[in-house]
């Protein structure tokens, strides 16, 4: 009998609910994705979308196998995942080499093998306690975006920043401190900056105020892995809006949700951030986005950005 503790620190995430998204073409050719059908009798193709909120978590567990135990991880994101392993007792096995880095990459929807420990030769009651802490994200990872990224909303619309780097009203912590803030209305349509694949969604949170004790984690929110290892995080979305869910590849330029007040916030605005683990810690990247002539325009408080 193996006696073992398990304390998981980060990142659970409660169910889904069902909608439907409606994807048609307009009256200029262009493609619409809708969470109601076309007026008109226009033909659309319906698909039913798991929105709202996955079980997305990574576990820890052991077996044995002969005369050893073996730690297994569960990673159940569509991401990397960085995790860190802390023994708090070991009896009647043996002890990892000290040198044994107990940190690993776990990959997307993946199980891996952390560490076998045989057990001792002298027939002590094996007693194993551990716990440990994961993040989102590849170390390893470099930011390259192969060009600027797309400014999130409709092409040619503007809209004015109210926060963004070196400015610090409320972006204080690493996370955030190269993150931008874009004001607009409740309902604003939102568009993928660049591509990538789906891992986190939240969108049944509707409720918005100052105190961040009470309102940081209530945020609808979408995160996007890049092929960099680097994510992106569009935060404040309204409510049950998201038409993406996790797993799903986004290409630049898609519509994902609409804009809201959700969350830590002020007023209606989308928070954008691009965002990299740098070792069991989340940092903001800082990021220019395409404007008009092929420039690269980098945001800043106070100024207007166009969609191009």
């Amino acid at each position: 009998m193996f006696a073992v503790y398990a304390v998981l620190v980060l990142g659970v995430f409660s169910t889904a609910a069902a909608q439907s998204l409606y994807k048609y073409q307009g009256g200029d050719g262009e493609w619409i994705y809708a969470d109601r059908p076309p007026d008109g009798g226009i033909a659309a193709e319906v698909r039913p979308l798991e929105v709202g909120d996955p079980e997305s978590v990574v576990t820890v567990d052991h077996r044995g196998r002969g005369r050893a135990v073996e730690l297994v991880a569960s990673n159940r994101f569509y991401a990397p995942v960085e995790l860190r392993l802390v023994f708090d007792e070991i009896a009647g096995l043996e002890y990892p080499d000290p040198d044994t880095d107990l940190r690993w990459v776990l990959q997307p929807q993946s199980d891996t093998t952390l560490i076998s420990l045989a057990m001792t030769a002298d027939g002590a009651a094996p007693r194993l306690a551990y716990r440990y802490d994961y993040l989102v994200g590849d170390p390893e990872a470099v930011h390259r975006p192969d060009r600027p990224y797309r400014v999130p909303v409709a092409l040619s619309s503007n809209y004015p920043i109210t926060q963004a780097y070196p400015d610090a009203i409320t972006h204080v912590t690493p996370d955030s401190h190269h993150a931008i803030d874009i004001a607009m209305p409740i309902g604003t349509d939102i568009f993928a900056s660049r591509g990538g694949v789906v891992f986190d969604v939240k969108s049944k949170n509707f409720r918005s105020g100052l105190d961040p004790d009470r309102y940081l984690a209530a945020a609808n929110l979408i995160r996007i892995l890049h092929d960099d290892g680097t994510y992106a995080l569009y935060a404040h979305l309204n409510w049950d809006s998201i038409r993406v869910r996790p797993g799903e590849r986004v290409a630049r330029g898609q519509f994902i949700a609409e804009s809201g007040n959700t969350g830590f916030s002020s007023g209606p605005h989308l928070h954008f951030a691009v965002l990299k683990n740098t070792g069991m810690q989340v940092e903001s990247l800082p990021v220019e986005f395409a404007g008009s002539s092929r420039r690269s325009v980098a945001p800043a408080t106070g100024s207007v950005l166009t969609a191009h």
